[in-house]
């Protein structure tokens, strides 16, 4: 359904990486903002904005099913507990999500991800088959499940089918528990062409080095459009794990073999050396880091220092879905950042951006954009009339100086900081009883009273 043409009126918006006060907002009849103007006095025939005015982020890395195991990993059985043991038992979903609960689960993710303040999702989607291996009838099933849930929901989404083909770097075939993963380059360019709607669109994804095979990855880059994810060195194991295959940290594997450019947004990235750092910024590549994910499933921290440095494109992804949020996610960021250096404000550029939040959401802003597939984002003529109205009532906000509501925001933990959101200039329910109890017969059903499966013991794929 088309956007219908209005005219808004802020008292305070975030434009060009700062606040601008007095600005006249026009939602053309496309959903895409026709002029952005500061410094004009409230129209009469404009609707007034209560509160000051974000541009919506981009989740840039989003695995939806995963909603339905959070919560249900953080309790330890074992001596030991890590990446690989979480991932054997989030697996329990993964061979068990039918169509309608995945529907049911992504809707409700949808929904939480907009009050979160995300107006885009990019789906890393490497859920496709049928709980016993083998393709639907419509090979697009469960890509269809998840634009429902982003239309129901009212936030846009950009489908990343991803390329997955093995266990590991030594192993011939998926496990077991992988049946339902596996695609070829044909299969992902197939399902690039199948989701249609009027918030999608769509790019390609590489599950990770230690899944696809090298010849794959590069005829999927080479016969590809749009923007192409790959997760890569998110755990010391699979760093260590690559260089014993192939004599290169994957970092440095991708940036030797791989067409890196603009369209490649590296997913984690957390286990980096300055090399590697240099090589993804001469490509222009892009990088996108997930720190309440890393966090919870005990990665380990980025160079975040490194990264800003060298000018790489930054986005931020809800991965789990331990965490819902963007302002959650820039805070574990920065605070990770502090608590390993001994230091505070470590992602600030006194000299240009003395505060910490505006430079991590401006950053994001830009490349969360480009990792979605969009030229314009934000607050800009041309781009997708997406809003965040703050609520400036929130508790956590009253009483703070105009121009420190975006470091508030993040690093004051207000539990609702947003009033209002608008995608494509339509304004978005922030709650939604019918999906909600959707999402709860959806959990009943995949977790009855025995609970969640315990950790098995796994290679390392």
């Amino acid at each position: 359904m088309a956007a219908v043409s209005q005219r808004l009126w802020a008292p305070r918006a975030w434009i060009g990486g700062r606040w601008r006060e007095r600005v006249l907002l026009v939602v053309g009849d496309d959903g895409c903002w026709d002029e952005v103007a500061p410094d004009v006095a409230a129209p009469e025939n404009a609707a007034a904005i209560d509160g000051p005015v974000l541009p919506g982020l981009v989740d840039a890395h989003s695995h939806a099913f995963q909603r339905a195991f959070a919560g249900l990993a953080e309790r330890r059985d074992a001596a030991h507990d890590d990446f690989w043991s979480w991932r054997d038992r989030m697996y329990g979903v993964a061979v068990r999500v039918t169509p309608e609960q995945l529907r049911a689960i992504a809707a409700h993710l949808y929904v939480e991800l907009l009050a979160g303040g995300y107006t885009q999702v990019c789906e890393f989607h490497y859920l496709q088959h049928d709980l016993d291996g083998r393709p639907y009838a419509d090979p697009a099933t469960l890509s269809h499940a998840l634009v429902d849930a982003a239309a129901e929901a009212g936030i846009g989404l950009t489908m990343l089918p991803a390329l997955y083909e093995r266990a590991g770097f030594t192993a011939p075939a998926l496990r077991p528990d992988q049946r339902r993963f596996g695609t070829s380059v044909d299969d992902v360019l197939a399902l690039q062409q199948a989701v249609r709607g009027p918030l999608v669109n769509a790019g390609v994804a590489v599950h990770s080095l230690r899944a696809a095979r090298p010849e794959s990855l590069l005829a999927l880059a080479a016969r590809s459009r749009g923007p192409l994810h790959m997760h890569v060195a998110e755990q010391t194991a699979e760093v260590d794990d690559c260089l014993a295959a192939t004599g290169c940290r994957p970092i440095e594997w991708l940036a030797r073999h791989a067409p890196l450019d603009a369209r490649w947004h590296l997913v984690h990235a957390t286990h980096s050396v300055p090399a590697e750092i240099e090589a993804v910024a001469a490509k222009g590549a892009g990088v996108v880091l997930c720190p309440g994910t890393e966090g919870n499933l005990g990665d380990g921290l980025c160079d975040l220092p490194g990264w800003l440095a060298a000018g790489v494109p930054l986005a931020i992804g809800s991965d789990s879905q331990v965490t819902r949020a963007w302002p959650e996610e820039l805070r574990w960021l920065e605070c990770g950042q502090r608590v390993a250096l001994h230091r505070r404000n470590v992602a600030a550029a006194p000299e240009t951006e003395p505060s910490t939040a505006a430079r991590l959401f401006e950053r994001m802003l830009a490349g969360g954009g480009a990792a979605a597939g969009f030229e314009r984002w934000g607050l800009q003529r041309g781009a997708r009339a997406d809003v965040l109205v703050v609520d400036t009532r929130e508790p956590a906000l009253r009483g703070l100086p105009a121009d420190h509501v975006l470091d508030g925001i993040v690093f004051t933990a207000p539990a609702r900081p947003f009033a209002r959101v608008m995608v494509a200039g339509r304004w978005r329910p922030l709650r939604d009883g019918s999906i909600a109890d959707r999402f709860d017969a959806a959990m009943h059903a995949l977790w009855p009273p025995a609970g969640p499966p315990a950790r098995r013991k796994g290679d390392r794929g």
